[in-house]
């Protein structure tokens, strides 16, 4: 059987590439195709595969990918994937729209449809400049049209949370199986002590609500450690004394903040959301918005509580109720939560429903 791994791109190493290096050990013969590449940032996993990029990729594409969605769907299909049997798509992008032979099984691990053409089209159309909002007015029409046509090309459908697999069902009306993706939980660990701050983490857009967190404890006058490129200069002038910008870290500083902070504020609505699990693989708590993957991860009194609208008022609210009950959150109960996640159950999870999957086929 030959394998084929599609992947939207390469730029870097984040949760959807975590998922790719599982795919990976699972398939070690199997070749990666993906719209541009940046080896420079990959892990030897990915690298040890024969990874072969579209035409995006001499076009400049390492640097200005995310200017060429139009193009996208054209690059995909150019794809020849007629030698393979086994098709494995990773879906953040438009990954699902490859062709495939009439035989050959395709199954998409979905981490989300794409946000930016669907759900959360009005704010990318709201913060882009002119040009920007003038050619999502143009391609994105078209670019639905295509990405819904796509659907049908997958056999079956995996999505990484609930939250995701009920927009999978809203914007294709198709099923999706669950699978939580892995998280790393060997790489964090508990501390005796931990600091006065909280924390928020993950590269800085729109739609992860930071603002909220830093305007919630500037009122309350909390200490706050905001990690993670993106921050701009109206952010910052927002944040009172408590707050402070870090920008983007190494991982074993990310690993301190994350075991010694008293809690991660997760303001925004995420697909799925490892960075709560890391933390609590950290023995640290977590104070989310109750809605998206959050709500899947965080057990309210156990690992974390939630607030239940996205304002600075509903989170200092819930900051004030943390506290009054801040001893309650054990650890050990945190860790033990996190380790349903690792990697390993991630992998037999896959790896039984490719196998029942091709059985089917026959």
């Amino acid at each position: 059987m030959k394998v084929a791994l599609v992947h939207y791109w390469l730029v870097g190493m984040r949760g959807g590439e975590k998922v790719l290096e599982t795919l990976c050990d699972l398939y070690p013969d199997a070749d990666i195709f993906t719209l541009v590449a940046d080896p420079a940032k990959l892990s030897p996993t990915l690298l040890r595969h024969n990874i072969k990029t579209s035409f995006l990729q001499k076009l400049g594409g390492v640097k200005h990918y995310q200017k060429m969605l139009p193009l996208m769907p054209m690059a995909l299909e150019s794809f020849d994937l007629s030698d393979y049997d086994l098709i494995i798509s990773s879906e953040a992008g438009p990954a699902k729209g490859v062709i495939t032979r009439p035989d050959a099984l395709h199954i998409c691990y979905c981490h989300s449809p794409m946000r930016y053409i669907w759900d959360l089209y009005p704010q990318y159309y709201r913060n882009a400049g002119f040009l920007t909002r003038l050619a999502l007015s143009l391609t994105s029409p078209a670019l639905r049209t295509w990405d819904v046509t796509t659907a049908a090309r997958v056999d079956h459908f995996i999505a990484n949370s609930a939250y995701v697999a009920q927009r999978i069902k809203k914007y294709y009306r198709r099923d999706a199986h669950v699978i939580n993706p892995p998280v790393d939980t060997s790489r964090f660990t508990a501390a005796t002590d931990t600091g006065d701050y909280y924390l928020c983490a993950g590269q800085i857009t729109p739609y992860k609500k930071i603002e909220i967190a830093v305007d919630a404890c500037t009122r309350l006058n909390r200490p706050l450690v905001v990690i993670g490129s993106g921050a701009d200069a109206a952010l910052k002038r927002r944040a009172g004394p408590s707050v402070t910008f870090l920008g983007a870290v190494e991982n074993e500083t990310m690993a301190h903040y994350f075991r010694t902070c008293r809690a991660l504020i997760f303001p925004g609505v995420e697909d799925f959301g490892i960075v709560p699990l890391e933390v609590m693989a950290s023995g640290r708590p977590v104070i989310a918005f109750a809605r998206g993957g959050a709500t899947e991860t965080v057990v309210e009194g156990k690992t974390g509580l939630f607030f239940h609208e996205q304002t600075p008022e509903a989170l200092t609210d819930a900051l004030i109720r943390f506290e009054t009950t801040e001893t309650q959150y054990h650890p050990q109960a945190l860790q033990a939560h996190a380790a349903a996640y690792r990697t390993p159950v991630f992998r037999e999870a896959l790896h039984s429903f490719i196998t029942r999957a091709l059985a089917q086929k026959g």
